[in-house]
C-alpha cells in the first residue's frame, strides 16, 4: 500500500534532533520513502491522511513486558516481589492453558496499539501462542523463550529449537526470536553457563531480569559471592547482546560490566515503583553512555501497557529524586522510547527514527485537545501533556492498523470475553 501523510508535524528522533514542521510523509511497500516539505509530484498514493493538529512520531517501543499477564491486572496488589510473584502470580501462572496466553496476549498489544506501541520485546510462557498473536494483530515484536529445559541440578534435559526456527525474522521481519532467561535467581551456575552457550550456538540476544529488588542483590551474595551481575559476567551471559530489565539496584561496579559488556538496560519506572523496588539509576547510565530503553512491565505490576504514560513518569520521577530538572530531558526519555528501544530489540537500523529507508512504524497523535493547548513546544507537549489516548492513528510496516482509534486487526469485543472467561476460571 502507498500512504501519504501531509501537513504533519514531526519528530525524527534522529540524532540531530530534528523536527518537520507542515511535512509531507511516504510510504510505499512498507517503507518511509520521502519526508519533506514539498509535495512528491511523482507519488500516487492509495490512501492520504491528513496530518494537520497531529504530530507524526516513531512507533513507541515496550522494550520490556510480558504481554498476557494481562490476565493478571488488578490481582495481587500492594504487595513486594518476592510475595507477588512466588506466593500469588507464580501458582496462578502454572494454571494458564496455552489459549489463555494467545487472548491475554491479544489483550495486551490491543492496549499497546492503542496507546502507539508499534513493537515490543516479550517473555512469558507458551511463546509459540505469544508469537500467533503477534503475527494474527500485525504489530512487531521480539520474543524470548529459553529452548533448554533443566533438571534441578542445572543439567540439559531436553532441548526444542522449533520455536526459534519457526519465527526468527517471520512475518515479514516484522518478529524476531531471543534466548530468555528470566533472572540468575530461578537459574544456577549450571544452567546459566549452558544458556550462554545456547545463544551463542543461535547468535541471539538473551532477554533477562537484572537487580530489580535489594534482596535480590542480598541472595545472590549468599550463593554465589557475588552480584547477579557479576555472575551473568562469569558464566558467558554477557558474552551476546544482553537486554537486561530494571537494573535498580547496580553498583558502581556493576555499572561499569555493563558498559564494557555493551548491555541494553530497561528501565520500568512504573512497575519498580508499584512492586517497592526502588528507582535505577538512569541519569547515571545515560551518563555513562549506556543504552537505556523503557518498559512498562507486565500489567500484573504496573497496570498497565500505556508507554505515554511510562514516558511522562520517567521524565519527572529522575528530577525529583536528584533534585535535578536536567538530570533527564524529554528528548531523552523520548529516544528511550523509541530509537533505544529499537537497539534493545534488535532492530536497529530499521524502527525508532523517522528517516528515509526506514520501516514505516508510526504514529499520529493528536494534539488538538485542550490538556495539550498551546503546543509551544512539540517534544515537551508528547511527553509531559499527551495521553495515550491522544494516538490517533498507528501504522505498523507500512499498514495501518489503527485509524481515528479503531483497531483494524482485533476483535476486542471478543478478546474481552475470552480474558474475562480465563480470568474467572483461574482467580475466581
Amino acid at each position: 500500500m502507498k500512504i501519504l501523510i501531509k501537513n504533519v508535524d514531526i519528530i525524527t528522533c534522529d540524532n540531530h534532533k530534528k523536527i518537520i514542521k507542515n511535512a509531507y510523509l511516504a510510504i510505499e511497500n512498507g517503507y518511509i520513502t520521502y519526508i519533506g516539505n514539498d509535495e512528491k509530484k511523482d507519488f500516487k498514493p492509495d490512501r492520504v491522511i491528513d496530518g494537520k493538529n497531529k504530530v507524526l512520531i516513531p512507533g513507541l517501543i515496550n522494550a520490556h513486558t510480558h504481554c498476557a499477564m494481562t490476565i493478571f491486572r488488578n490481582f495481587a496488589n500492594d504487595l513486594n516481589l518476592e510475595e507477588w510473584l512466588f506466593n500469588n502470580i507464580l501458582p496462578a501462572e502454572e494454571k494458564l492453558l496455552p489459549e489463555d496466553v494467545y487472548w491475554g496476549t491479544l489483550l495486551g498489544i490491543s492496549e499497546m496499539i492503542k496507546t502507539g506501541t508499534t513493537a515490543f520485546l516479550d517473555m512469558y510462557l507458551h511463546m509459540d501462542k505469544v508469537a500467533e498473536a503477534v503475527a494474527d494483530a500485525g504489530i512487531r515484536a521480539n520474543l524470548s523463550k529459553n529452548p533448554l529445559d533443566f533438571d534441578e541440578n542445572g543439567k540439559v534435559i531436553n532441548e526444542d529449537y522449533s520455536f526459534f526456527e519457526k519465527w526468527h525474522n517471520g512475518e515479514n521481519g516484522r518478529l524476531k526470536t531471543s534466548l530468555e532467561v528470566h533472572s540468575v535467581y530461578l537459574y544456577n551456575e549450571e544452567s546459566l553457563t549452558r544458556s550462554a552457550e545456547c545463544a551463542k550456538k543461535l547468535g541471539a540476544r538473551i532477554n533477562i531480569h537484572i537487580l530489580e529488588t535489594v534482596r535480590e542483590r542480598e541472595d545472590s551474595f549468599k550463593k554465589y559471592k557475588m552480584s547477579p551481575a557479576e555472575i551473568a559476567l562469569k558464566t558467558g551471559i554477557l558474552d551476546v547482546p544482553v537486554t537486561a530489565a530494571h537494573c535498580v539496584h547496580l553498583s558502581q561496579k556493576d555499572i561499569e560490566i555493563i558498559k564494557e559488556k555493551k548491555v541494553d538496560v530497561v528501565h520500568n519506572p512504573s512497575s519498580n515503583l508499584k512492586l517497592g523496588s526502588g528507582i535505577a539509576k538512569v541519569p547515571e547510565l545515560l551518563k555513562s553512555g549506556i543504552n537505556v530503553a523503557l518498559g512498562t512491565d507486565g500489567a500484573a505490576s504496573n497496570n498497565n501497557l500505556n508507554m505515554m504514560e511510562e514516558m511522562h513518569l520517567a521524565a519527572l520521577i529522575h528530577k525529583g529524586v536528584n533534585m535535578d530538572p536536567t538530570c533527564v530531558s524529554a528528548y531523552d526519555v523520548l529516544n528511550m522510547a523509541t530509537v533505544n528501544g529499537a537497539k534493545a530489540l534488535d532492530f536497529e537500523g530499521e524502527i525508532g527514527v523517522i528517516k528515509e529507508g526506514m520501516k514505516a512504524d508510526v504514529i499520529l497523535i493528536d494534539m488538538d485537545k485542550p490538556h495539550i493547548w498551546p503546543v509551544n513546544d512539540l517534544v515537551s507537549a508528547v511527553v509531559y501533556s499527551v495521553q495515550g489516548s491522544d494516538v490517533d492513528t498507528v501504522i505498523i510496516d507500512g499498514n495501518i492498523v489503527m485509524e481515528k482509534g479503531e483497531i483494524k486487526t482485533i476483535d476486542e469485543e471478543r478478546v474481552k470475553f475470552e480474558v474475562e472467561k480465563t480470568a474467572k476460571r483461574i482467580l475466581g
